[in-house]
């Protein structure tokens, strides 16, 4: 039906034919056979080709890596089922690798295949870069064992330069050094900056397997089939150039492995993931044979994880087999009294770094400090540390020294410290009340901020003194 109006609507034709142009992926439409009929420039960037050599030609000749069974556009012609997100490595016929993610379509006329459509995006550096990874990874050897592969650990942090005297902090490390003698899987949640790569490094450093290799891998920003590979290695029959290559968990054998932000993998690949842990072994990809598989796994996630299984972003039987012992490192706004500590702590290091004899904070810096929201937690304090000794005369850090935040008294309220929106319509409450409430946890946080001190508080939240005394004189006459 859709065809018929296209020939009734000349218009209709061109549009999807400026769409085709337009559009930034690569686009290569077959016939049933694999003869080229469209190719757009788009998709000549990406393989290195002119539209004009591959056009009217089969697909064989233009790409003499690829076979019938390895081609996802034959695929698709011959299996008459769509291709998601299939990964494709293959040498065109002047000599460049290269390699794609494709969605490869059937395209079906009255019930009878007429050729195939594939929209394709270039990962061939990113792959690169992976792979340079895993070699770099599994590229030492130790003439001591007969040349076997073994592996420097990159935990560079043990539990000594994890600073914090709050009760929180204790309470922390001394069950991360408990739970170190184990080898639980372990869930290390924190917002952005807190220190959660810290911890992980320090709990392998202090375990039985602080010898073997430690080994990190984010799982944001990395493409399904690349982080598969990445993970559980391959085999020369995964695809056209593969080579026989071990995965992160094969390198990390006897060791310890920590995938951050293991929320952002795909639900699929987490189920993967959940069969290898609960069977104790890896196979990798195109291969079937089953490999044995020892490593502790630790895991970290910036969100709330029942926040994130309501989401569908993390399957609910995967948490429960990460999160055997969960660690939450908390926010420095929970932690006010390891600023100071947190702050000679950097300032030591950066003196024997940039050779300076900075003595510390004057007042002014402390008390804006004590007041600010840290949404960028130690991390920030750090940077913000650095930037000041870096530029700074004397030997005192004044506010003037600080990034524009902190000086001018901004942030004070960041993204990480406020109050998450929980009311709904089903609650039955009016919009009244429930703005009233969110604007009296607010003002109770603000002055919670300021230790009681009103000016300050008003301050936080940017409203004038004389406003903030009246909402608190309405919340006591309430």
């Amino acid at each position: 039906m859709i065809l018929a109006r296209i020939d009734s609507a000349p218009w209709l034709r061109q549009a999807l034919l400026t769409l085709l142009l337009a559009i930034d992926e690569g686009v290569h439409i077959v016939d049933d056979i694999g003869v080229t009929v469209y190719y757009n420039a788009q998709a000549g960037e990406l393989d290195g080709l002119e539209p004009e050599s591959v056009i009217g030609k089969h697909i064989l000749d233009v790409y003499p890596s690829l076979t019938r069974e390895s081609s996802t556009l034959l695929k698709v012609c011959r299996t008459k089922r769509p291709l998601l997100s299939e990964q494709q490595t293959f040498t065109n016929f002047k000599g460049q690798r290269v390699t794609t993610v494709n969605m490869t379509l059937p395209i079906v006329v009255d019930h009878r295949l007429v050729g195939a459509v594939e929209i394709s995006k270039n990962i061939t550096a990113v792959r690169e870069l992976s792979e340079k990874l895993l070699d770099l990874q599994t590229l030492s050897s130790d003439s001591q064992t007969g040349g076997s592969p073994t592996y420097r650990a990159i935990a560079k942090h043990t539990f000594a330069d994890i600073v914090g005297q709050t009760p929180k902090m204790v309470e922390l490390k001394s069950l991360a050094q408990r739970v170190a003698a184990t080898s639980s899987s372990v869930l290390v949640l924190g917002e952005i900056g807190t220190g959660k790569k810290m911890l992980t490094q320090a709990i392998h450093n202090a375990s039985r397997r602080r010898q073997r290799p430690y080994l990190a891998q984010s799982c944001a920003a990395v493409p399904e089939t690349l982080l598969e590979a990445m993970l559980f290695g391959t085999t020369r029959a995964s695809f056209p150039s593969a080579e026989n290559r071990p995965g992160l968990f094969e390198v990390a054998h006897k060791g310890t492995l920590c995938l951050e932000q293991i929320a952002a993998m795909s639900i699929a690949l987490q189920g993967r993931l959940l069969r290898a842990l609960q069977e104790g072994c890896v196979r990798r990809v195109g291969d079937t044979r089953e490999r044995p598989l020892d490593v502790r796994l630790i895991t970290t996630m910036t969100e709330d994880p029942s926040l994130a299984i309501r989401r569908g972003t993390l399957r609910a039987d995967l948490f429960a087999r990460l999160s055997v012992v969960t660690m939450r490192v908390p926010p420095l706004r929970e932690r006010r009294e390891d600023c100071v500590l947190l702050a000679n702590h950097f300032v030591n290091h950066y003196n024997r770094l940039f050779a300076r004899r900075v003595i510390g904070l004057s007042e002014l810096v402390l008390r804006l400090f004590a007041a600010y929201a840290w949404p960028g937690n130690v991390r920030e304090l750090q940077h913000a540390l650095e930037g000041a000794m870096s530029t700074m005369d004397g030997d005192v850090i004044e506010p003037a020294h600080l990034p524009y935040d902190l000086r001018e008294g901004r942030n004070y309220l960041g993204p990480a410290a406020q109050v998450p929106f929980t009311e709904s319509l089903a609650s039955g409450r009016s919009l009244h009340d429930a703005l009233a409430d969110v604007e009296n946890r607010l003002i109770e946080q603000a002055m919670q901020q300021a230790r009681g001190n009103v000016t300050l508080a008003a301050e936080i939240l940017r409203i004038p003194r004389q406003t903030l005394q009246y909402k608190l004189r309405q919340a006591v006459s309430r």
